[in-house]
């Protein structure tokens, strides 16, 4: 079966160039975000990423491929916390006081009939769970959060963590997945979801698992924590947040998620 890296296509590109690309409009705002941009790797190199599992694509900092790391964000992985007994998490999840998070798609994500039907499900298996927030597509009803939901190239996706207390902002969903499986639509979107909500990769220590070939992306201190209650290895198939996905993907929880998120939340 073909395998495909959910992956930000720009981070690997700049990852094989070994570049990194600023932006602002003068000086002092390049010089800022290079700061900020060297911050972050400082801080999830202590928390203990790889150096080779960062990544830079335009002046946006990601690990583990997909996932997008604010400085903010950067700076809560340092903070001491309390670890579990034991999916996996990160130190940085979502507060109680988010009950409705709003997903927004663009208009051009709306003009990809299967990633449409695809956000449809995704919100759907969360919602199924009986969660402290429920989920909702557009901006109706009151918003305690808002997710915008974007379009970008290849056959993947990308998102970040929670910071603050709030899911990450955006998730950017390949366009080249129109052209596979509703359902394989909704596992990426879903996936994605994972970990605008705080789920790192079920096979964070060892991408080959899933994605045939790939190391350890870190366990990053308190940045990695084992969920109660769900299996400590993981398995092909054997939960939706695995680093890669399969053509053949159902996009449903696996019982390992469903306990995972209903632990947490």
């Amino acid at each position: 079966m073909p395998v495909f890296q959910k992956m930000f296509k720009g981070a690997a590109v700049l990852a094989m160039t070994g570049s990194a690309l600023l932006t602002g409009c003068g000086t002092d705002t390049q010089v800022d975000d290079a700061q900020h941009e060297q911050e972050i790797i400082s801080n999830l190199v202590e928390a203990g990423f790889p150096a080779n599992d960062i990544m830079v694509a335009d002046g946006d900092v990601y690990v583990g491929r997909d996932a997008h790391v604010t400085l903010e964000a950067s700076r809560e992985m340092l903070r001491p916390v309390e670890a579990g007994p034991e999916q996996y998490r990160t130190t940085n999840l979502v507060a109680s006081s988010i009950t409705r998070i709003c997903i927004v798609p663009t208009a051009a994500f709306n003009g990809y009939a299967r990633l449409s039907q695809g956000l449809d499900l995704a919100i759907a298996n969360y919602n199924a769970l009986g969660l402290s927030f429920t989920m909702a597509r557009g901006s109706t009803g009151t918003c305690s959060a808002t997710i915008s939901a974007r379009t970008t190239t290849g056959t993947g996706g990308s998102a970040g963590f929670p910071s603050g207390g709030r899911p990450y902002g955006t998730i950017n969903i390949g366009t080249g997945l129109n052209t596979y499986s509703v359902g394989v639509n909704e596992h990426v979107i879903t996936h994605e979801l994972g970990h605008t909500v705080g789920f790192r990769h079920s096979d964070y220590y060892n991408r080959a698992i899933s994605c045939g070939s790939g190391g350890n992306e870190g366990t990053a201190g308190v940045g990695a924590i084992h969920i109660a209650g769900t299996p400590t290895t993981a398995s092909t198939g054997g939960s939706l947040m695995n680093s890669c996905f399969r053509s053949t993907e159902t996009g449903n929880f696996t019982a390992s998620d469903r306990t995972a998120l209903t632990t947490l939340y």
